[in-house]
């Protein structure tokens, strides 16, 4: 798992600048060398200027470099406590077909919580402030999707309609680009696709850009043809995993359902957990006491 540092540059990663990403990137690499790094000398092998180096620091919420200096010497300690002899989490996970299957699991759960993780550093926290806003005034929402993607939309239908939002959900090519003609100004598009390459998705979400609503997209990779109709873009891990199919993208795109979620959750709890108490009385019949 992640130390604090860490997961604090990953948090702010998608908000920082190309350069100040540079000097975060480097310190991610060298984490259990920076502790005696004096600012002049962790700027010049970074690469970047020393006020870059300020920048990023402050950007992932310490008061200067002292105190940045002092976290890693505290985290550091901490590390030197813990428990040794963990296995570091694999990346990419794949198969060569010598793998006992007592060790499937802990390999699959280990790459998983690295890839959750990493995500982190893809997503702007600003963009997915935007998409929480433009989900809680959308007058109409519209889900797009095909093949494996369809999990991913049907299980944010189901949480926006028990947080009682007007959404649809479509994976007919035909319903899709008739109901993305008809979208408006005040509606929002959200457009899931893995790869960003699936044509009915991204022709859809040109259509819907095309009638002036709101594109969203979750997707993987930040320079894909979706990402092209998008007005907010959020993308996970934007690493290529498992001959191509990717068999941790659903992992990857429930992660960002369950952020958004959370997010129209708290962004007006009192309204929004009155809704779900109510969506939980309509069905609650069709589960045995």
């Amino acid at each position: 798992m992640r130390n604090g540092i860490a997961l604090r540059i990953e948090e702010k990663y998608g908000d920082l600048r190309k350069s100040e990403k540079i000097a975060a990137d480097y310190i991610l690499e060298h984490l259990n060398r920076l502790a005696e790094l004096p600012l002049d000398r962790l700027a010049e092998y970074s690469g970047v200027s020393q006020p870059t180096v300020l920048r990023m620091v402050k950007a992932i919420g310490y008061g200067g470099y002292r105190e940045f200096r002092y976290a890693l010497v505290a985290e550091e300690a901490r590390r030197n406590t813990e428990e040794q002899g963990t296995v570091e989490p694999m990346y990419g996970y794949s198969l060569t077909g010598g793998e006992k299957l007592s060790e499937i699991p802990g390999k699959i759960v280990r790459t998983t919580s690295k890839i959750m993780e990493d995500n982190l550093k893809s997503i702007s926290l600003k963009t997915y402030e935007k998409i929480i806003e433009t989900l809680n005034c959308a007058r109409l929402i519209d889900i797009y999707s095909v093949e494996n993607s369809n999990v991913t939309a049907r299980d944010l239908l189901t949480k926006l309609l028990y947080l009682g939002l007007n959404c649809r959900h479509f994976d007919d090519y035909y319903h899709q680009r008739i109901s993305a003609s008809n979208l408006t100004g005040r509606d929002a598009a959200i457009g899931i696709s893995y790869s960003g390459c699936s044509r009915d998705t991204v022709d859809v979400m040109k259509a819907a850009k095309k009638s002036g609503a709101v594109t969203i997209v979750l997707t993987n990779f930040k320079d894909s043809l979706i990402s092209r109709y998008a007005d907010l873009l959020l993308c996970t891990s934007q690493e290529q995993l498992f001959y191509g199919d990717a068999i941790f993208s659903r992992t990857t795109q429930l992660l960002l359902v369950d952020m958004i979620y959370m997010g129209l959750l708290a962004s007006d709890y009192n309204r929004y957990a009155g809704r779900l108490d109510k969506s939980s009385r309509v069905i609650r019949d069709k589960a045995y006491e």
